[in-house]
């Protein structure tokens, strides 16, 4: 939430989106999410392979549109830690900036394909 605001203060409106599970993933959802937008990026507390970066991932490569530009955000193939939850956010990059980072670079990515 507090990456949203900080895009609105930017001039960008952003939407979040909680998905509440994985299986079964609400495909018409997320699909109905990059054709309005274009663009998705998935923040998880989680592996980003096999979780909620790779099943949107996947939505969107048998069923969505080329065009949307997507960003995981998520621990990137490598062990979990234990920590303090800012700790961990820095550590694995999943603060409201790196969320802001990854939103404008997917905004960039999507004006590069149109």
């Amino acid at each position: 939430m507090k990456a949203a605001e900080t895009l609105e203060n930017q001039g960008i409106s952003a939407r979040v989106v909680d998905i509440f599970t994985i299986k079964p993933l609400d495909e018409e959802l997320v699909l109905r999410c990059a054709k309005e937008t274009g663009a998705i990026v998935t923040a998880e507390n989680h592996s980003v392979l096999n979780g909620l970066g790779a099943a949107v991932a996947r939505t969107l490569a048998l069923n969505g549109p080329l065009s949307c530009a997507l960003s995981m955000i998520g621990s990137q193939d490598e062990f979990g830690e234990v920590g303090p939850q800012s700790y961990l956010a820095q550590r694995f990059g999943m603060t409201a900036e790196n969320i802001v980072e990854n939103a404008l670079e997917v905004i960039r990515r999507k004006g590069a394909s149109l």
